[in-house]
């Protein structure tokens, strides 16, 4: 029977070594031997044993006290061996104060976990174009999207007819493991269970104990009267499938109006650019405009002026919630004829010499303003 060594060689330290240096050099060796981060070492878990043993009676006064009085004897049929410490607990104390929930299940990814293993799913984000006249209308879409979806065989739990869930041995059930980068160590999700701390006995063949593959799906989307570009719609559990049978996520869709080849939209209201012969602008009379529930008809004053502005009322886009409607915007641009004939040049021009000042306000105001320019 091999001899026990001496706590204090165990742990690096002298007898006269104080409780906060002894838990320093404790703290380092559990790091560097702890089993999961040595999985090729088959000492690494006694050597990690022996010093958490060692601290285990260090640590407390009274222990400590017996132990450099009587050595080993002090602890034979009661302390000595009685299991060991996760050199984490200390960490544990250090971060969190002694309790639990802090700072280290932050860091190092500890806390409890759903003991199925089970995880939401995803949230996903679809775009959807639609024209201004589904938004004014609203509609139905069904959009086609590849996304992961419950697995038949199993139903979603990922593992075959019988079997269960058990703690992953190679995190034991943190879902992270600890691995050494030079002189740092760093936190990582467990490779075996994906960080969930439980792996499948039996894992179903058709998803390898995912509980969920991809798969195409449809989904209908109801777009509401009136909304706007870049507005976001959510179907609730549309998104991917949970692991394991955890919930699934949500699917966010964007909606984007195309443009549109006649209206211009402004919140509400819709504008649009409407030409005019040169005769019904200066005698007056009544042109189609469009509106997206069919052409109407708008009448024009006589010596309408390119770029004036007529609103047709209640005809624009709807609220998104109520009944209002916004209004159409027409801009009228006078069309000025080209290509005459020698008859029509020979009109136009009788008319210009019948014309006067007082037929042109517009052209007659604006000279009178820069006339210094050409003095």
């Amino acid at each position: 029977m091999s001899r026990k060594r001496d706590y204090y060689e165990i742990l690096g330290v002298g007898r006269d070594v104080s409780a906060e240096d002894l838990k320093r050099s404790y703290r380092k060796l559990a790091v560097k031997f702890h089993p999961d981060k040595n999985p090729d070492d088959p000492t690494a878990e006694d050597k990690f044993k022996e010093i958490s043993e060692a601290y285990e009676a260090l640590s407390d006064p009274q222990k400590r006290a017996a132990y450099d009085r009587y050595g080993h004897a002090a602890f034979q049929g009661g302390m000595g061996g009685a299991g060991f410490h996760d050199p984490f607990d200390i960490f544990r104390e250090v971060f969190n104060g002694g309790g639990g929930g802090g700072i280290f299940e932050q860091f190092f990814g500890g806390g409890a976990t759903d003991p199925s293993g089970r995880q939401r799913g995803a949230d996903l984000r679809y775009d959807l174009q639609i024209t201004l006249e589904e938004a004014a209308k609203g509609c139905e879409k069904e959009i086609e999207i590849r996304k992961l979806d419950p697995c038949e065989p199993c139903s979603g739990a990922g593992s075959q007819k019988g079997s269960k869930a058990v703690v992953c041995p190679t995190c034991r059930g943190r879902g992270q493991v600890v691995v050494s980068r030079g002189f740092f160590q760093v936190a990582q999700t467990c490779p075996a269970c994906h960080g969930t701390g439980r792996i499948i006995e039996k894992p179903c063949h058709s998803c390898q104990g995912e509980g969920r593959v991809e798969k195409t799906s449809r989904v209908k989307i109801k777009i509401p009267a009136g909304i706007d570009s870049d507005s976001r719609l959510r179907s609730t559990g549309g998104g991917e499938a949970g692991l394991r049978g955890g919930p699934a996520g949500d699917l966010y869709v964007v909606v984007h109006i195309r443009e549109h080849e006649v209206f211009t939209r402004n919140g509400m209201d819709l504008s649009c650019e409407v030409p005019i012969p040169f005769s019904t602008a200066a005698l007056g009379g009544e042109i189609r405009v469009p509106t997206l529930d069919g052409a109407v008809n708008l009448k024009i004053p006589a010596g309408t002026q390119s770029g004036s502005t007529f609103r047709i009322r209640g005809l624009g886009m709807p609220a998104l919630q109520g009944t209002a409607k916004g209004d159409i915007m027409t801009y009228v641009q006078v069309e000025v004829p080209t290509r005459l004939n020698t008859r029509q040049r020979e009109a136009l021009q009788a008319f210009a010499e019948l014309c006067g000042d007082e037929n042109n306000p517009i052209h007659k105001n604006f000279y009178e303003r820069v006339k210094s320019f050409f003095v």
